[in-house]
């Protein structure tokens, strides 16, 4: 019996049908058995001391808080027996051997692999430079030689000076002595002139030759140090660079038909062109590998973070995530091929069969009502939008967007038939003089009634289209809000962004330094609905003929 399949008794899943086609890993509702399998090991996580793993859970718990994605993976054995696998992403309590839970595909943690013996190696030269740039004699020379250099400069400056003012001197005794002497006799004394000027630069350049000579014994003794750190340093990026390509021909991912692709084959073909760093030890793969190497197979997979909020990105304690696309989108394409999956939403076109409403036209613009759904441009996958249900209406007239709504947001949206008043509206949106305003519903009461977010932003590049909070390369993004209604548990609130950054009002919502309650039916910060409750209701600024304020509403139907 394989101690990593855990089997549920019978009478649990009783009366639960077995998924007919396995889940699409990058937007589900996890399957009635995945739920079950994730309720046992969310217990086990609950209950097992021995993890020795600091979640973020217990105020009391030392070490420092990191939360785990974990996974679980529904499977069937030859004797048809359900079961799950479970698996966390990256490494817990710094190791990768727990007896819960499956092997990572590569243990570089293995006592006898190559990783750590040359990982060892690589500390070694790391200790090696370290001590070299700590020898008294280095640290020593390093500062004789900044003294030295300082005071050259300042002895050569001076002496320029000097210089300088002799040649001033010399410049008013030709002044001078021009209207005195004859002609030879100004002749003599401009030859000595020429002379004292000579000799100037003569002592300058002696003076330099010295100050160089100096600073170059100085140089070269600190040199002997510095070079043998730089061959140190070349050394370790040279051990660094075959150890990644080893480590990358290692991870080895299989399929159903036990055909295996390196990290490195499955990255070069995408726009990565090699790895981003820990592709691979995510929990899917990690399942999906053992499940293959052992013969079972796998029907349904499911993701939840466990333990405290990271600061950058949106996972709250307990919730389901889809796998994330930058890492293992590539490696499940290869892992899952041949293997029946449900549908991917992201080539169904939910707007379809939904009116576009237009609230407002005249000859410089259109304003429409985008139902949720309804993509403002044309994608990758679905054309049908807001610009191409115009252009067919307009028959001849080019629309052109000036802003967007995200696909599952509805409401009010502005699009110029001119150039001129595309041109005029673009400006005011640039310079923010443009008025908005959202209605949300949030998926908890809160206790202020308004404020203003200030949480800069930047994309996820391993998750896209996911955002993330970033202090230090991320977009100045404000947000204020207000109140409108507490009731059954949820918020109404109404949401002013003074930027527009992409899901701004979303990550606002979800972030814990935001207001910490993520909109309703937000399947990327939140949980899924049946619709994304966020409506862009108000709209307000100049009309690019007239000049005069115009203003939009409509009202949100939720």
């Amino acid at each position: 019996m394989d101690g990593k399949v855990i089997y549920f008794d019978e009478s649990e899943i009783a009366g639960i049908p077995l998924p007919g086609r396995f889940t699409f890993p990058f937007f589900y509702e996890p399957q009635p058995l995945a739920t079950i399998a994730a309720d046992h090991l969310q217990h086990y996580l609950t209950t097992q001391a021995k993890l020795d793993h600091n979640f973020g859970l217990d105020k009391d718990a030392q070490g420092t808080a990191i939360g785990k994605m974990f996974g679980v993976l529904i499977v069937q054995d030859a004797d048809g027996r359900i079961g799950y696998l479970s698996a966390f992403s990256g490494k817990l309590a710094n190791s990768n051997d727990h007896p819960r839970f499956v092997p990572p595909v590569f243990d570089m943690l293995a006592e006898d692999g190559f990783f750590l013996k040359e990982q060892y190696v690589l500390n070694d030269i790391n200790s090696r430079v370290k001590q070299i740039e700590a020898n008294e004699n280095y640290i020593a020379l390093q500062q004789q030689l900044k003294l030295l250099a300082e005071k050259t400069e300042k002895e050569l400056s001076d002496f320029k000076q000097h210089l300088k003012v002799n040649k001033q001197e010399r410049k008013e005794q030709r002044i001078e002595q021009k209207s005195k002497l004859s002609t030879e006799a100004y002749a003599e004394f401009e030859a000595e002139m020429i002379r004292y000027s000579l000799h100037d630069k003569h002592r300058l350049a002696v003076l330099s030759a010295e100050c160089s000579q100096r600073l170059d014994e100085l140089r070269s003794r600190v040199a002997q140090f510095d070079n043998d750190i730089d061959a140190l340093k070349q050394e370790r990026k040279e051990r660094s660079a075959a150890l990644q390509q080893q480590l990358f021909e290692q991870y080895a991912f299989l399929d159903q038909y036990r055909q295996t692709k390196s990290l490195h084959d499955i990255f070069k073909e995408t726009v990565f062109g090699v790895p981003p760093s820990a592709a691979g030890e995510c929990a899917t793969p990690k399942l999906l590998q053992y499940a293959f190497l052992n013969g079972y197979k796998p029907l349904a997979m499911a993701e939840f973070w466990w333990g405290a909020s990271p600061k950058s990105e949106i996972r709250m304690h307990g919730q389901f995530y889809p796998a994330c696309t930058g890492k293992c989108k590539p490696i499940l394409k290869h892992m899952l091929q041949g293997v029946e999956m449900d549908d991917d939403p992201l080539l169904h076109n939910p707007g379809e069969l939904k009116p576009l409403d237009i609230i407002f036209e005249d000859d410089s613009f259109v304003v429409v009502n985008k139902p949720h759904g309804l993509l403002s441009v044309p994608g990758v996958n679905i054309t049908d939008s807001v610009y191409m249900r115009l252009k067919h209406l307009f028959q001849g007239i080019e629309p052109l967007i000036i802003h967007r709504l995200d696909m599952a947001t509805s409401g009010l949206l502005v699009v110029a038939k001119t150039k001129d008043a595309h041109k005029h509206i673009q400006k005011q949106f640039l310079k923010r003089t443009v008025s908005k305003r959202y209605t949300a519903l949030l998926s908890k009461e809160i206790e202020s009634t308004s404020g203003e977010i200030n949480l800069p932003l930047r994309g996820d590049l391993d998750d896209r289209p996911r955002q993330l909070v970033c202090f230090e390369f991320g977009k100045k993004a404000i947000t204020q809000w207000q109140v409108a209604e507490l009731k059954d548990g949820k918020t109404r609130i109404y949401f002013w962004p003074l930027t527009g950054r992409t899901h701004q009002l979303r990550m606002h919502a979800a972030h814990e330094l935001g207001l910490n309650a993520p909109i309703v039916g937000d399947d990327l910060y939140g949980n899924p609905a049946d619709r994304l409750y966020l409506h862009a209701a108000n709209l307000e600024f100049t009309h690019p003929v007239s000049g005069e304020k115009i203003v939009f509403e409509v009202k949100e139907d939720f």
